[in-house]
């Protein structure tokens, strides 16, 4: 299901504008991120798709639908919703966290705990947990259970909220890998918040950079932005003169790596014909 934002407004009671004037397409089956510094308005944009936030002006469609004419709570039970931390049900098990939305649809419960029993092995999450309840689980696996949950009524848009913000970085980058495995084998409509520009370019097919009042700075896939960053502050923002992405050719006894900006080695450039289709230094 495509999403569409048309000049779309937020202003709240005490007169911050949070959102200003927003337009643009989420395409159907890919993930758009949402990436920006704290207060630009990403988590508004977001949290208005499912009618958690009414925008001030303008209209947002699914399919072509304004959602403005649908039922908030039966829009909302169509969406699947992942947050920081999981946001778990203390007193419920992970196999009835993960059954939660089907059972309040009308699903058997016998029905909804079976289906959720299989997305626990779709997320990685072995069967054995699944009569723990969230104070027994690490932080990494409650996120998982509330990957599962989201997906439980098999919605056609998954809504992700900084869902890996508070995990340790090795948990955070198996959860990264594994949202991708996820999007290539399910191929919903993702649409992800970070304020992290290396997760929202690792995970994002369509990636949306925005300044304060949910200003677009630039919209593009990965590629784009970096190969052509449409402002310095674009530039700035995603690094492309410094750390990571600011690589340089070193010459050593060995032949040639790529450094960064702080010296450090980061590959090795291995001599192979240029592929447009697959990159330099890849094969088919």
């Amino acid at each position: 299901m495509a999403i569409e934002f048309r000049s779309v407004t937020k202003r709240f009671d005490d007169g911050t504008v949070a959102v200003d004037d927003f337009s643009l397409v989420l395409p159907a089956h890919k993930t758009t991120v949402f990436v920006g510094s704290s207060g630009c308005g990403k988590t508004t944009l977001l949290r208005m798709i499912n009618r958690l936030i009414e925008p001030t002006s303008g209209e947002i469609l699914i399919d072509d639908e304004p959602i403005r004419d649908r039922d908030p709570v039966r829009l909302r039970r169509g969406i699947g919703y992942v947050l920081q931390n999981a946001g778990l049900l203390p007193h419920f098990t992970v196999l009835d966290n993960v059954a939660t939305v089907p059972v309040l649809q009308g699903v058997p419960k016998r029905q909804a705990r079976e289906r959720a029993a299989e997305l626990l092995d779709i997320v990685g999450l072995d069967r054995a947990l699944s009569d723990r309840y969230p104070r027994q689980l690490s932080g990494g696996q409650q996120q998982r259970v509330g990957v599962a949950r989201g997906l439980a009524a098999d919605p056609n848009i998954l809504l992700m909220d900084e869902p890996f913000g508070a995990v340790d970085p090795i948990v955070r980058s198996e959860l990264q890998a594994e949202t991708r495995r996820l999007q290539r084998d399910l191929e919903k409509t993702v649409v992800f918040v970070t304020h992290d520009i290396d997760e929202a370019f690792l995970l994002g097919d369509q990636v949306v950079i925005l300044e304060k009042g949910a200003h677009i700075a630039q919209v593009g896939t990965p590629d784009e932005i970096i190969e052509h960053p449409a402002s310095d502050f674009v530039a700035e923002f995603v690094g492309v003169e410094r750390g990571a992405r600011a690589l340089r050719l070193k010459r050593t006894d060995r032949g040639t790596v790529l450094v960064d900006a702080a010296g450090r080695t980061q590959g090795v450039l291995v001599d192979e014909p240029l592929d447009d289709t697959h990159g330099p230094g890849t094969t088919p």
